[in-house]
């Protein structure tokens, strides 16, 4: 370990908050170095060096440890997305270029290899450097192994060239560009991006995912699918399909210009949320009956308070004032609207939502013990069988009461399982969840990535399946005690899913029938999965086997026991 980290002896340990400003300032004076050693002018004017040092405050320490630092001129790039985002509101700005990847062996190899360089090389064929500049992010394992993959020649033809080389053997042509977006952040934008990109028939090889503590999302993937290096002609396709994307929250293209600032747009004022009713709206509630007593959590575009509602302990969503936009209102109101017609056991209870801009809140029961993710995660409690098999029948039961009223959820998983004072689990968090079309299927994206089913990934057609799958992937989560593609970001997951097929490990050692039951949930055709009324009643035969199997170990040892006394 440096000196740097370890501290003088005697010495206070550096807290990791300064190791990080530590790490970002070098960083940004490397930057600016490395600016000024290619004769760019500007760093040296009037607050250039102040505004870069803002750039890296504003983005997590992450971006400053993974950012390619001998392309400095990607860090201007990137100040200057997030700069015309703030301009643009909720059109996203970007950026494109091809990018140029090469496998280790190729990267690390010079024009006179050695021998063993030449034994790796030696079937991959003659080394052609690339006008191109990497990704901002450097080179991943996954993507040198892409390229790697696509330069055997196996994948190629054993036509000769004009030299009487093979022409298969050379490194082949392949078109790689990096895509820059930058918005204000907002639920569920890097489905939306991600999808936008499947739409021009992209394919995202790697994604570089940051948010800016003032509300701003930097979103960098590498994609490949585009048939030549043309950046013109792909920035025409991404302009055309965000123009026609009338799903999306943004109304309009904005491609990033450092010399064309794009006018602000602005979000309508709202007196009320018009939520569909059924002239019983007996659940509005005056804000002014809350009282909050403390946060439990906050995320980017709401809190949740423990608070009390007429004497009775209740937990309160607020979303923020200043994050609200149509987008966010509309989901509220579904919210809303879906959770006022529900009631079952294993369903956080509703008890009234305040609709009022900009008081914004949805007040349920309060869950005292929890969430599951919690339990797992933080706590690192593992459950026993028969109390995971409770939890597993607990959901179950939830999920099948919401299908049967026609809901899906569309984001099952632990941190939406929360847990009351008896230890009750209750399905909770109806954010993203939606009424059924009357087709059966629905499109829209949505959900998190490390659970979500391969059908919503690739943005087709989808119906209440979709829940069963991600059901599947909770269900190993209580077995394991692990998340879900832990050694993968949750877009590598998604990519792996739907297109190499992964699915967590089955766990040795666990009931032959819930090892029959986990490849069930996650079948590729949803047709193919369970409803949760059998899973219910799969779970319920399993649980009474175990009590069954634990009575007789308690009934033996009391038998043999008793050989032991006296007079037996």
């Amino acid at each position: 370990m440096e000196d740097s980290e370890k501290g003088v002896k005697g010495a206070k340990p550096i807290s990791p908050t300064k190791q990080r400003q530590r790490k970002k300032t070098e960083v940004c004076n490397e930057v600016l170095k490395r600016l000024r050693e290619a004769g760019n002018e500007a760093v040296d004017s009037p607050g250039f060096a102040e505004g870069i040092h803002a750039h890296f405050q504003r983005l997590p320490a992450r971006y400053a440890l993974d950012v390619n630092v001998e392309r400095a001129e990607d860090v201007l790039t990137h100040k200057r997305l997030l700069e015309s985002a703030k301009m643009s509101e909720n059109c996203p700005v970007f950026h494109v270029r091809a990018v140029h990847v090469l496998p280790i062996a190729l990267e690390n190899a010079d024009m006179n290899p050695s021998p063993t360089q030449e034994d790796t090389l030696g079937s991959l064929g003659t080394f052609r450097p690339s006008v191109h500049p990497p990704p901002a992010f450097g080179s991943s394992a996954n993507l040198e192994a892409l390229a790697l993959e696509m330069i055997k020649p196996s994948h190629m033809d054993d036509d000769k060239d004009s030299s009487g080389n093979n022409s298969a053997s050379k490194f082949p042509h392949m078109p790689m560009h990096e895509v820059t977006f930058s918005t204000l952040d907002k639920p569920k934008l890097l489905s939306q991006l991600s999808s936008l990109l499947a739409d021009v028939g992209l394919n995202i090889r790697e994604a570089h995912v940051f948010s800016t503590v003032d509300g701003y999302s930097l979103d960098v993937f590498v994609v490949d699918g585009w048939p030549t290096e043309d950046v013109q002609e792909l920035q025409q396709a991404l302009e055309t399909a965000l123009a026609g994307t009338e799903k999306r929250v943004w109304s309009r293209v904005c491609i990033s210009s450092p010399h064309e600032p794009v006018p602000q747009a602005k979000t309508p004022d709202v007196d009320f949320l018009r939520i569909p009713s059924d002239g019983t709206d007996d659940w509005e509630i005056d804000h002014n009956h809350l009282k909050f007593n403390q946060k439990v959590a906050s995320g980017s575009f709401g809190d949740l308070f423990k608070g009390t509602y007429c004497g009775q302990d209740v937990a309160i969503k607020v979303l923020k004032p200043e994050r609200l936009n149509e987008n966010l209102q509309r989901e509220f109101a579904q919210e809303v609207y879906i959770m006022r017609k529900i009631r079952h056991k294993n369903v956080v209870q509703f008890i009234g939502a305040c609709t009022r801009p900009p008081h914004l809140c949805i007040v349920t029961e309060f869950m005292s013990g929890g969430s599951v993710y919690d339990q797992l995660h933080k706590h690192k409690s593992m459950f026993k069988l028969p109390t995971l098999l409770r939890v597993a029948i607990d959901v179950s039961r939830g999920m099948d009461y919401l299908h049967q009223c026609n809901i899906i959820h569309r984001d099952l998983k632990a941190a939406n399982l929360l847990m009351d004072e008896h230890e009750v689990i209750k399905v909770a968090d109806f954010g993203v969840a939606r009424v059924q079309a009357q087709s059966g299927v629905m499109t829209a994206e949505t959900g998190t990535y490390r659970w979500m089913a391969p059908e919503v990934i690739e943005h087709r057609p989808y119906d209440r399946k979709a829940d069963v799958f991600s059901f599947g992937v909770v269900l190993w989560e209580l077995l394991t005690g692990k998340l879900p593609y832990d050694h993968l970001t949750p877009l590598q997951a998604a990519v792996g899913v739907v297109q190499k097929g992964l699915r967590p490990t089955i766990p040795k050692n666990i009931h032959p029938r819930l090892a029959e039951l986990l490849p069930r949930c996650w079948q590729h055709d949803p047709v193919e999965r369970p409803e949760f009324t059998e899973i219910t009643t799969i779970l319920q035969d399993i649980m009474k086997e175990v009590l069954e199997e634990e009575k007789k170990e308690k009934k033996g040892g009391g038998f043999f026991s008793s050989l032991k006394k006296p007079g037996h």
